[in-house]
């Protein structure tokens, strides 16, 4: 994962991917909260990321990714957010050193002091060449991930690329192994990992030449384009709470204009920031499914606290607590959260709910889904035609949506207020319909 923040390129890529060209250069800068320059300097410093990421393409489809900064995301099974990842994950020194590195250990076990020569000849004049300290970092870092092992225990060790996996499997299998991450990659969550698995196994079949024989046959998406972008923080939190460690960062809340904040490198032109500077304890990541947003659950000065992702900048690890205090809070959090659709903790309201399965059709797909993904409620056969469903959550904020998503499929029974806030929103939906014309 990435190894430094990259806070003001996210909230860019996501405020982009949302509004398109509904802003010009003025409205934009001061909506992310930045200057027109730096808005210019982000954008150009975007395309040169992706331009240098897809080395080898013709001037036709560079010209095309250039202007895809703008987003046609469902045209394409590879999400152009990821890109960010692949470029910043690494600095480009590292990323021409490691890519040497990985290549020639690929071929056979080498010894730090060969690693170094090969550095010295091979390295690109305008790029450092490394020293003795630098590559058994690199070696360190890449045995810490499992890219490279030690081939033997004798000195001076030899290293050697991980590919034994890959090259015990034959064609058929590398391919169907490609098709098979690409769908999970595509549908579940977390998601980065299984893209950046997907490159690895991409340049395995290329190395065979069998690019051709796989296919981009799953042009669909399931998530949204922010989802990525918030899993930049996701590691670093599961970091902190499986250390039982606190995290410090800048919160802007999603509800306000500004997303992002600049940072004061100039005292001549310091201001107060618009965030809120927070030390808090994390306790839970939950992902939201209906509209596709990562939550911290976390504790602080206020008791349980919820945070967007999305407003999160500037993470950072902070003190730890003991393991005794970190599950105090937890079990606290936990119990305020047990009837929450997703983080909702208002007062428990009981929702009853008559269900209609489809008419004509043999399969019952109403209440497939309804079991799926209607959680702890229970389920109690009404008639052939329909069945009751039953649940008690923490207010009504979250579960609104989903039984809205039904349509015609769900009726709303108890309690009375919220049928009759359904009945009012069809009717305002009804009215749009309506036609201006007497006679249509």
């Amino acid at each position: 994962m990435a190894r430094e923040s990259f806070d003001k390129e996210i909230q860019f890529l996501r405020l982009l991917a949302l509004t398109g060209d509904a802003y010009n250069r003025q409205q934009f800068a001061a909506r992310l909260g930045i200057s027109v320059h730096t808005y210019d300097k982000t954008l150009r410093y975007l395309k040169e990321m992706m331009n240098a990421n897809q080395q080898g393409l013709t001037n036709e489809q560079g010209i095309a990714l250039t202007e895809a900064i703008r987003y046609n995301h469902y045209e394409s099974a590879d999400p152009l957010l990821l890109f960010l990842y692949r470029a910043k994950s690494i600095k480009a020194s590292e990323s021409v050193r490691l890519t040497l590195l990985l290549s020639a250990m690929r071929e056979q076990a080498l010894t730090v002091m060969e690693l170094m020569d090969l550095c010295s000849d091979t390295m690109p004049a305008d790029y450092p060449v490394p020293d003795e300290k630098t590559i058994r970092g690199d070696l360190k870092y890449l045995e810490e991930i499992g890219v490279i092992y030690r081939a033997d225990g004798k000195r001076p060790y030899r290293y050697r690329a991980s590919t034994e996996l890959v090259d015990a499997l034959s064609d058929d299998e590398l391919i169907d192994l490609y098709d098979y991450v690409d769908i999970l990659a595509n549908t579940q969550i977390p998601s980065v990992q299984g893209y950046l698995l997907r490159d690895t196994l991409k340049k395995a079949l290329r190395l065979r030449g069998l690019e051709t024989d796989i296919t981009e046959s799953h042009v669909y998406k399931y998530h949204y384009h922010s989802r990525i972008l918030d899993e930049a923080h996701l590691y670093t939190i599961y970091q902190a709470i499986e250390a039982r460690r606190k995290l410090t960062f800048l919160y802007l809340s999603p509800k306000k204009e500004k997303r992002y904040a600049a940072k004061n490198t100039n005292p001549l032109f310091e201001r107060e920031s618009e965030g809120l500077l927070l030390t808090v304890l994390p306790l839970r990541a939950i992902y939201d499914h209906q509209y596709g947003r990562w939550y911290l659950i976390a504790h602080g000065k206020q008791g349980v606290m919820k945070f967007r992702m999305e407003g999160l900048t500037g993470v950072e690890l902070s003190d730890a607590v003991a393991e005794e205090e970190f599950n105090m809070r937890l079990a606290h959090a936990e119990m305020q959260l047990q009837q929450s659709w997703v983080i909702d903790s208002m007062k428990p309201i009981p929702i009853k709910a008559r269900f209609f399965r489809p008419e004509g059709s043999a399969h019952d797909f109403v209440r497939e889904r309804v079991e799926s993904q209607g959680q702890w409620g229970t389920i109690t056969e009404e008639s052939e035609t329909t069945f009751i469903y039953q649940i008690i959550v923490n207010g009504i904020t979250e579960i609104k949506p989903w039984l809205r998503s039904f349509g015609s499929s769900c009726e709303v029974l108890a309690p009375l207020w919220l049928r009759k806030e359904f009945i009012a929103e069809w009717k305002e939906i009804q009215s749009y319909y309506e036609p201006i014309r007497e006679d249509i």
